[in-house]
């Protein structure tokens, strides 16, 4: 009897030693309060397990999947600028050429306005000197299929390039003349001789020559339009 005082509820407990319940159903009461032991017990479970997880677990899970979106999302957007750098570096590749080929064709518009210190160093260095340059004014060159028309007319996009003539009178020896000519024609950009008048100094045994002519440099239409 003391054992399932402990085991059970006190109001069962009196009544079956009172004798007021037989075996028969106080074991069927007791059974049924058992069960509803476990199955309280199970709730309990149930109801912890469902507080520690979202309190403690969820946070953890929620914090860690963050993370690895995260990390997910970093490395694609590594994978995305590598390609990006891939990309440019063929775009740049394919487009080198034509960026060397007008660096060396195309003068900017300050090139042009100090393209008689230029000519000026090139000239002293072959004991020549530069007596007079002139910069005329520059003459657009369309492009294919674009009527002729006033000047004033026309539109950046319909022009090609611009040619920009100058005249120039040099002094000097004919030898060293000549070798200036060669050293511009090795420079970096291009000058094109279109006229020369040489003319011998008279009476002079250093073989002393006036020219007088006229090049042509070539600008892009961004610059001088």
């Amino acid at each position: 009897m003391e054992i399932y005082s402990i085991i059970m509820p006190e109001k069962f407990f009196n009544e079956y030693k009172e004798g007021g319940m037989e075996d028969e159903d106080f074991r069927t009461d007791m059974e049924m309060y058992h069960e509803a032991i476990k199955f309280g017990i199970g709730i309990g479970a149930i109801i912890l397990f469902l507080v520690i997880y979202f309190a403690i677990l969820k946070p953890m899970v929620d914090e860690r999947k963050a993370k690895y979106a995260d990390k997910t999302l970093k490395i694609q957007e590594i994978q995305q600028f590598e390609n990006d750098i891939v990309s440019i570096k063929s775009q740049i590749k394919k487009i080198e050429p034509i960026v060397k080929k007008n660096s060396t064709l195309f003068h900017s518009k300050a090139e042009v306005e100090g393209l008689y210190d230029s000519l000026s160093r090139f000239a002293s260095r072959h004991s020549l000197v530069i007596s007079k340059i002139t910069k005329k004014k520059a003459v657009p060159v369309l492009k294919p299929g674009i009527a002729k028309q006033a000047e004033g007319l026309l539109k950046q996009n319909q022009i090609s390039y611009y040619r920009i003539p100058v005249d120039y009178e040099i002094r000097g020896n004919f030898l060293n003349y000549i070798k200036f000519k060669r050293y511009i024609s090795k420079a970096k950009k291009m000058l094109n001789f279109d006229k020369e008048l040489i003319n011998v100094v008279q009476n002079d045994k250093n073989g002393a020559i006036t020219v007088n002519g006229e090049l042509t440099i070539v600008g892009l239409p961004n610059e001088f339009f």
